[in-house]
């Protein structure tokens, strides 16, 4: 499945049951945020070690698995509603982050014998 198809398909879904009127990007933005929250509250107590291994658990990898999908459909149906195409916008943040943020030279740059 692609992007576009999922973006088909939650509009679709969306219209079936005649929610587009409450698909505003206020409601959208505010649904998204609950949802991120939700899935902060299955992560918040566990450390660091323990979150790396958080599928590992049944439960909680189910859990998880239904909060990333909710973002994801909430943030797409987002992007949808605004006309924004997420996958042009990703890769225009990734390049102004190259440009914020070299690249760190290589060991084999660093150990270069001009290098500082």
């Amino acid at each position: 499945m692609t992007l576009d198809d999922l973006n088909h398909r939650l509009r679709e879904f969306a219209a079936a049951r005649d929610w587009e009127p409450f698909h505003t990007p206020k409601n959208l933005v505010m649904a998204l945020s609950g949802e991120v929250g939700e899935l902060t509250a299955l992560f918040q107590w566990l450390t660091p070690e323990e979150s790396v291994k958080a599928l590992d658990d049944p439960q909680l990898k189910a859990d998880v698995l239904d909060e990333l999908a909710d973002v994801l459909l909430y943030l797409t149906r987002l992007a949808d509603v605004l006309g924004v195409d997420l996958l042009d916008a990703a890769n225009a943040k990734i390049d102004r982050n190259e440009l914020r943020f070299p690249r760190l030279p290589t060991a084999d740059q660093r150990n270069a014998p001009d290098s500082p």
